[in-house]
Formats: structure tokens, C-alpha cells, sequence
């Protein structure tokens, strides 16, 4: 596995790992960009130490129960992550990591001292719990879990103890979830195979607010802008039908979206945003990584290929 870190899109750094035979699915870096952690068909994540381009392999994580399969990128979309991760929870909550897997649970896992231990069990969902999301800091610390029962569950820590609430979200099973930015606290978007939604708490519930459509395929991923001083929202999603689209609306209009269409030559299955929420990578069944910025004109134009 080969793991880059894009600290700007012109001096990105790269750390080759040497892991398992099994198929790697996720891999990580925590908030300081320090530690990594991965996960495999082996049922296993790892937790490495990065300095430079060396690594460390410092803890192996064992928990998760799901079925060993190899991950076939044209198979049915629900099947293909088994172990997902997601970055450790704002270190003011302490360092803890979320895992979720074909096995249908979510593990929370926290350090204390130099020992991993697991902390909290969910057992919530029916099917496979195909991705989890940390929400900032300023919301709590709220995790959201999107399963391919169709059904999104909201786990929160407060006042010592796990909560949680889990609500309907698509029929056809939920790809990908992922909160909005500090700037509208507690909501979030999800995607299903073929729609993004987005969703805010009303009342401690989460209801509907706006129907993103356009995307002609399985729309694999999902990412809202974490940027809390752009003029406007961003949204980003992408899908097999090869292209990426990027939503935007004002906060005068917030329930109207606009789409840019970015064109690809590849089915695509993961968008993510920098930090700074002004860089958008996308990658996709051609083993490449581009790099997006927005021009002063709103034209969005590729700053950079990378490939291996």
C-alpha cells in the first residue's frame, strides 16, 4: 500500500507500506498527521507511527467478525468495504478511533497511555455499516454511520456515556455520509446509489431538507467542504456514471443547490476535501488521484494529476 499525504498540491509526500496479502480497504491519518491507522480483509486495523517517509507498525486491533472477502470494485457496492475507518474524534475528546464493518458493527476504540482498548459496541444495523463520520468538534462528539439497511444512526458521547438515534435514510442502502462544516452545525449529507440527501437536526431529529439529483449511476461518495470561511457551501459527490459534481448554495438560498459537472474518463469512488476546504481529490477505477481547485471565474480546473 502506498499512502499519500497532499500537504499542498505542489510538494505532496508518499509512505510505502508493506501490510498483509489480504485486500486493503481504508487507511487514515489522525489530526496531526502523525499516525495511521488501516484495515483489511483480515479483519485487523492497524495503527502505524509516520515520520518522513518511515513508518512503524505500533498496535494491531482485533474485534470485528465480518466475512473475509476480496474487494471486487465492480461488485454489488454493498459488499465491497468490510472494514471501514474513519480519522480519530477531535483531540479534545481525547484520541479515539471508529471502525465499522460488513459484520454490521461499530467499534470505538481509545487510547490510554501506549494500549488501544475497545470502549463502546454498537450493534445497530441489519447489514453491513459501509462508512463512519466524526462531526466537528463545535457539534459534540457525534459519529453518524450510514449501512447498506438503508437506515443512518447518529452515535453521541455526553456526560459520560453512548447515546444514539437512527433514522431512515435510503431504501437501496446508504453509501456514504459525511456532516456539514461548523457554519451549520449538526447537519449532514448522505448518498444512495443513485440521489444525495441532505440532512439537519430539527428538534433532535433528522428530517429531509433538500434532494440533490443528477447523477446518473451509483453515486459512491460524498464530502461536504469543512471550510467555515468560503462564501458559500460546498458539496462534492461522485459516481459510476464518471463524473463528480460539486453542489454550492448561499447562505441567502440554503436549501438551493447548484451543480458544477466535472467530467472523467473512469468510474470514480472517492472525493475528499484539504482541510482548508479549497482543494477537492477525487480517484477513481484508474488507480489515479487529481487534485481540483475553483478559479476566481467559479471554473473548476484539475491543479494536478497523481499517479503511480
Amino acid at each position: 500500500m502506498i499512502v499519500r499525504h497532499v500537504s499542498s498540491p505542489e510538494e505532496p509526500f508518499k509512505v510505502q507500506l508493506q501490510l498483509t496479502a489480504f485486500a486493503q480497504h481504508d487507511a487514515v491519518l489522525d489530526y496531526y498527521g502523525r499516525r495511521l491507522a488501516t484495515c483489511s480483509s483480515d479483519k485487523t486495523i492497524k495503527i502505524f507511527e509516520i515520520e518522513g517517509e518511515s513508518h512503524k507498525l505500533t498496535e494491531t486491533l482485533r474485534g470485528h467478525e465480518g466475512a473475509v472477502w476480496t474487494r471486487n470494485k465492480r461488485s454489488n457496492p454493498q459488499t465491497n468495504r468490510y472494514i471501514s475507518l474513519i480519522p480519530q474524534a477531535h483531540p479534545k475528546y481525547g484520541t479515539i478511533l471508529a471502525s465499522s464493518s460488513y459484520d454490521g458493527k461499530v467499534l470505538i476504540w481509545r487510547e490510554q497511555g501506549s494500549q488501544w482498548t475497545r470502549v463502546a459496541d454498537f450493534s445497530l444495523h441489519t447489514a453491513s455499516v459501509n462508512i463512519v463520520s466524526w462531526s466537528p468538534h463545535e457539534s459534540g462528539c457525534l459519529l453518524a454511520c450510514a449501512s447498506s439497511d438503508g437506515r443512518v444512526s447518529i452515535l453521541e458521547f455526553q456526560e459520560g456515556k453512548w447515546n444514539h438515534q437512527i433514522f431512515e435514510a435510503h431504501a437501496a442502502g446508504v453509501n456514504a455520509v459525511s456532516w456539514a462544516p461548523a457554519t451549520a452545525p449538526g447537519a449532514l449529507v448522505s448518498s444512495k446509489p443513485d440521489l444525495g440527501v441532505k440532512r439537519s437536526p430539527q428538534d433532535q431529529t433528522y428530517t429531509t431538507t433538500t434532494s440533490l439529483e443528477g447523477h446518473t449511476d451509483w453515486v459512491r461518495d460524498v464530502a461536504w467542504s469543512p471550510s467555515t470561511i468560503l462564501s458559500k457551501s460546498y458539496i462534492a459527490s461522485c459516481s459510476q456514471d464518471k463524473t463528480v459534481r460539486i453542489w454550492t448554495c448561499t447562505p441567502d438560498n440554503p436549501n438551493e443547490w447548484k451543480a458544477t459537472v466535472l467530467n472523467f474518463d473512469a468510474m470514480l469512488w472517492r472525493v475528499s476535501w484539504s482541510l482548508s476546504g479549497n482543494v477537492l481529490a477525487v480517484s477513481g477505477d484508474d488507480n489515479r488521484v487529481s487534485l481540483w481547485k475553483e478559479g476566481l471565474n467559479g471554473e473548476w480546473t484539475c491543479d494536478k494529476w497523481i499517479d503511480e
